[in-house]
């Protein structure tokens, strides 16, 4: 029968268990933490070596993990001895989800350097800046990236490798071909990576108007993995043994990538996981629900790791039923709060499949208390139970003091997963990080099972479709137009969606521009999530509260009180 959850989180993690944890002391910060997880990531690319299991499978392509490695280690052979890249330089990567996204991750970590994730859909303004803010020695992209990251590279005197680059001719100045310099057979240099070495920048939308580097250590990404792992082993003890035995010939674990590498979700839970445990790994070329689908049925997907907007168009899709998916076993994701409907669809919609979500961000490497199955079918507006394998979570007032069970606060979250701090800004770090915890922004609540419930966010921030879009960054932009005087900028519902972005816009006398103007001004400047959808234009100033900020519920409730929209924009 099952076990209740405390006694089997004691017993996956005791004394002697794969997933042992411990006290240990890290910067002067006590934590739980698991004996036996990997030292680095060099330790887990290294222990797929040899194997000619099928790792990735793109379009028509597939990859061994051998075949990655051995890519992997001719291209770490030319940062190195070509390029020069020495151990903590910065290794930029802007491509969309292909294979050689995840080569110039594991040569750039194996050879010593900090792999920095650039935002695929980034203008050439966004990718300059954070070239500059990282201080990129090498940027490796693909074609579509290429035209706005060479203009970049060329000014910034950065190394720019492009693959996939055979139907260019010529590339332009300067671009150095993948096919023509990545020589398979070449080793990888020999590098010692120690676990408290920085291995990634992922940027995060800041609330300054620019995008802060979020940087996390090999040991605290390989702690997280390790704790994803532990979930899994967590979640069979206390749903107890299966009522049958899996039949033979049954489906080995499977994941879909459908979401993007650049993020914390498609890098660290979806393919660095795959990759720890040597998992098939099917990538999309782009999002679109009929071939998803197609995908889960002919590779027999086990696993759906996405953002909520992405079950909603599997299951509206008006050929799910056309497709096998009886396959999947675990339906769900995070980046965004899913509506119990949503919940109550995936659990009735799938043979096998169950619904799941998970609570984590860029700077706990995106693990954090996750709830699914039964649990989630009771309870769909919690997040799961706060107490985790290695997580500590409390509830905070004000005054920073723990509240008592059941009241709102903010949430703060302690574990050797956390990242390292934000890259250059020791100010956004002290403030984000105080004594070892991590303040997370978000109001939520625990109730009196540990169930943990997120309500709503402290931070000025639209969750588009699993996209952080911080308000201040989009008016910082709309300010630079001559015609504006004010701008509020706020998430409105949207059913597919979750949020989309709205903003309302106080006109300088005498000014006029239309919605679609101010859009292709803010197309330069923005990616196209970040900018608003909605739009609304008034004469009078917005108002604002006695410490004059905006009265941005007020300005929601006065223009966009309608009910949600359901259209993708």
């Amino acid at each position: 029968m099952a076990v209740v959850y405390e006694e089997a989180l004691a017993e996956v993690t005791g004394t002697g268990q794969f997933f042992e944890t411990n006290e240990r002391v890290l910067g002067g910060i006590a934590y739980r933490a698991f004996e036996n997880a990997p030292a680095t990531l060099v330790e887990i690319f290294n222990g797929a070596r040899g194997s000619d299991k099928t790792f990735l499978v793109y379009e028509d392509e597939e990859w061994t993990f051998d075949d990655v490695l051995a890519e992997a280690d001719a291209l770490g052979h030319v940062l190195v001895h070509e390029l020069g890249v020495k151990p903590g330089d910065r290794v930029g990567i802007a491509m969309r989800n292909l294979p050689e996204w995840i080569v110039t991750f594991v040569a750039a970590l194996s050879v010593g350097a900090i792999s920095v994730s650039l935002n695929a859909w980034w203008t050439e303004e966004e990718v300059d800046y954070a070239a500059g803010d990282a201080g990129l020695s090498v940027l490796v992209c693909d074609p579509e990236r290429m035209a706005r990251a060479h203009p970049v590279c060329e000014r910034r005197g950065v190394a720019l490798l492009a693959t996939r680059t055979d139907t260019l001719v010529p590339v332009p100045p300067g671009v150095i071909r993948w096919k023509e310099v990545v020589v398979r057979g070449n080793p990888m240099p020999d590098v010692e990576v120690d676990p408290e070495s920085d291995a990634t920048i992922l940027y995060t939308s800041g609330t300054t108007g620019f995008p802060k580097g979020a940087v996390s250590t090999h040991r605290s990404i390989c702690q997280a993995l390790m704790a994803f792992g532990c979930n899994g082993a967590l979640q069979g003890i206390v749903r107890g043994p299966s009522p049958a035995p899996q039949p033979a010939g049954s489906n080995p674990p499977c994941f879909i990538l459908i979401v993007p590498l650049f993020h914390v979700t498609g890098c660290v839970p979806v393919m660095l996981s795959c990759f720890s445990v040597q998992l098939k790994l099917v990538m999309m070329h782009r999002w679109d629900p009929e071939k998803a689908l197609e995908m889960i049925e002919r590779h027999r997907v086990t696993a759906f790791v996405g953002v909520p907007t992405q079950s909603w168009d599997l299951l509206e899709s008006p050929r799910f039923k056309d497709f096998d998916t009886s396959s999947l076993v675990s339906v769900g994701g995070g980046g965004a709060p899913a509506p119990p409907r949503l919940v109550e669809r995936i659990e009735g919609s799938f043979a096998k499949g169950r619904p799941g979500i998970g609570y984590g961000m860029t700077e706990t490497n995106a693990f954090g208390p996750g709830n699914s199955g039964d649990d989630y079918v009771k309870r769909p507006t919690s997040t799961g139970r706060a107490r985790t394998s290695i997580l500590d979570v409390e509830i905070r007032d004000d005054a920073l003091q723990p509240v008592v069970t059941g009241e709102r606060g903010e949430i703060w979250m302690k574990g050797p997963n956390l990242f390292r701090g934000y890259w250059g800004k020791p100010e956004a770090t002290a403030e984000t990080i105080v004594d070892g915890w991590l303040r997370s922004g978000d109001i939520g609540r625990v109730d009196d099972e540990g169930f943990l419930y997120v309500e709503d966010r402290a931070k000025d921030m639209v969750l588009r479709a699993g996209e952080n879009v911080y308000s201040a960054e989009v008016e910082a932009a709309i300010y630079e137009h001559p015609c504006v005087h004010e701008a509020a900028v706020f998430g409105v519902p949207h059913e597919r969606l979750g949020e989309e972005v709205a903003c309302v816009v106080s006109l300088k006398e005498g000014a006029a521009v239309t919605s679609d103007e101010l859009r292709e001004h803010l197309s330069s400047h923005l990616a196209a999530f970040k900018i608003p959808t909605r739009i609304v234009f008034i004469t009078e100033p917005l108002p604002r509260n006695p410490a004059g900020k905006f009265l941005k519920r007020e300005l929601r409730a006065t223009y966009f009180a309608e009910s949600p929209s359901a259209s993708s924009t």
